[in-house]
């Protein structure tokens, strides 16, 4: 792969959770979460993306919405449960996409705030039109998406090295 091979970086803020009594990483997705996964995936399904790979975190909330979302894509994407993602920081979550192989152009990454809002702060150097203003006003809301698009090896992702050239989020 040649160091100027275009790569897609999704990231997936899991759907709304139920806070119910149960442990954290235990908490299930509430009604509202459950209804705007598929409306996420259809919304991804739309872009013409199509992951070769899916990072998803171990909690059940995040394995929820996945299924929910990869329900409504043309195909299904090799997924691999992490449990590294659930509770990573910012420094950890550049780490697990370092060691993305190269032959995976496109990648998904299923997880939670503040990890994923960070990261794909961290990663847009650059954003089309309004798009990062929009993001970060927002907060990453429950089942937020961004798009981050950059050239390279994935061992080369670091901050800035991207573009945020999409991001939606339910009632937004």
């Amino acid at each position: 792969m040649s160091v100027d091979t275009p790569r897609r970086i999704v990231l997936l803020r899991h759907a709304k959770a139920d806070w119910s009594y149960e442990s954290d990483h235990e908490r299930p997705l509430a009604d509202r979460g459950r209804k705007d996964a598929p409306v996420a995936g259809r919304w991804l399904a739309g872009t013409g993306i199509t992951p070769d790979l899916t990072l998803c975190s171990t909690a059940v909330r995040t394995r929820e919405t996945w299924k929910l979302v990869v329900s409504e894509l043309p195909q299904r994407p090799r997924t691999v449960y992490d449990e590294r993602i659930y509770e990573a920081s910012l420094g950890e979550l550049i780490a697990l996409l370092n060691e993305t192989s190269d032959e995976v152009d496109d990648l998904l990454l299923v997880g939670h705030n503040p990890g994923i809002h960070a990261l794909a702060d961290a990663l847009s150097g650059e954003a089309e039109g309004d798009l990062l203003a929009r993001m970060n006003r927002g907060g990453f809301p429950a089942t937020a998406i961004a798009v981050v698009a950059f050239n390279g090896s994935w061992k080369s992702v670091e901050h800035g090295v991207g573009r945020l050239v999409a991001y939606w989020a339910p009632h937004a």
